[in-house]
């Protein structure tokens, strides 16, 4: 029985090399679930700020779980690093996320999403992420629809995508 391997292309080969080349700072996406267990949290926290410390800029989106955590993450680190992009208006963002998106310096927010369900919304905004990024990296679940579309679609741009999955 022959399974089909996904095989990196040698466009994306040459595209990951001269990302290991690349000594200046990188312009990194970094999306994910909403619901994400607490330790999960923590790791992505650790890792936004890593990132950011090491001089590299972060987009992300503004929701609770991971994004949140990477919110944290590079806030801690320098809070010039950040941009965060809301798919709709704050007040339509999670009351718990509120109060922590009003902290960050470079925040975007897509008001003219609001008569969108948030799912599209969501999509439309994660296309601009990817549009302002060099690199995605992703955690999801295997039926993170929304998610692993973006993926799909950063991969179509030519961007590098990292996907880790939660089960």
């Amino acid at each position: 029985m022959s399974q089909s391997l996904n095989l990196p292309t040698l466009d994306t080969l040459t595209q990951e090399l001269a990302a290991i080349q690349q000594t200046g700072s990188r312009r990194i996406a970094l999306l994910g679930s909403r619901h994400v267990p607490i330790m999960h949290q923590q790791l992505i926290e650790m890792m936004s700020y890593a990132l950011v410390l090491a001089g590299n800029r972060l987009v992300t989106s503004g929701a609770t779980g991971t994004n949140s955590a990477a919110i944290k993450g590079a806030m801690r680190a320098d809070p010039n690093l950040l941009t965060v992009i809301l798919p709709q208006s704050l007040e339509l963002q999670p009351r718990e996320s509120q109060e922590q998106l009003k902290q960050v310096m470079n925040l975007v927010i897509k008001s003219e999403n609001d008569s969108l369900s948030l799912g599209d919304a969501s999509a439309i905004c994660n296309r601009e992420i990817i549009t302002r990024s060099q690199q995605l990296i992703c955690f999801a679940f295997h039926h993170s629809d929304t998610l692993l579309k973006t993926c799909e679609e950063a991969e179509e741009k030519r961007k590098i995508v990292t996907l880790f999955y939660f089960d």
